[in-house]
């Protein structure tokens, strides 16, 4: 049976998604246009029709991926509830608690982002935005008189820090620390930054 026909659209968020998979399975240098179009069915022809070269596919796939972060980070820290709770949501999203395969493919966008200008522009803006609405939050935190902390841009540049670090750590060195002290030291790093108390 033919497969029906896709939308522009639909196309290419079936091979974003194609594409991150891939590279989440066996990393960014690794992947060729024929394998995305080979795990489609498709040709490779109809792949560089809607990006052109491989460089401009994976830009535009972890940007797809980095847009799906950025928008569960914004319900995280659109919740109705405290500024406490709504940051330590966030952190505890975006420490590595869970499966490391989204950590996988951060990483991989790092590395290849000191290769490639394009990817570099697209690891950096999730970074800002990233770092910008935990600093928003705390900023909010501290005007309802939650917490207390004299730099929130700085705060939230340190939380992530230290997450990025542990998270290099744990995908790329399996065992390396168990999950509940990184759970730990992530709600420590919180409340020492907000001179928070970790049981409210």
């Amino acid at each position: 049976m033919a497969r029906e026909r896709m939308s522009v659209a639909e196309r290419r968020e079936e091979l974003l998604c194609a594409t991150v998979e891939l590279i989440e399975a066996r990393g960014v240098d690794s992947v060729r246009i024929g394998d995305i179009a080979a795990a489609l069915g498709i040709s490779n022809a109809l792949v560089l029709y809607h990006f052109s070269t491989k460089e401009n596919l994976v830009a535009a796939a972890f940007s797809h991926a980095a847009e799906r972060d950025l928008e569960r980070l914004g319900r995280l820290v659109g919740r109705r509830t405290t500024a406490a709770r709504r940051l330590r949501a966030a952190v505890h999203w975006y420490a590595p608690l869970g499966p490391a395969k989204g950590w996988r493919l951060w990483i991989e966008a790092w590395a290849a982002a000191l290769r490639e200008p394009s990817l570099r522009e697209v690891a950096h803006g999730l970074d800002r935005q990233w770092k910008a609405a935990l600093a928003e939050v705390i900023g909010e935190g501290v005007a309802a008189g939650e917490f207390d902390c004299p730099d929130p841009t700085a705060a939230a540049q340190r939380l992530t820090a230290l997450l990025d670090g542990l998270a290099v750590q744990v995908t790329a060195y399996d065992g390396a620390l168990p999950r509940a002290r990184v759970r730990r030291w992530a709600d420590e790093a919180l409340a020492r930054e907000l001179h928070l108390d970790q049981t409210a």
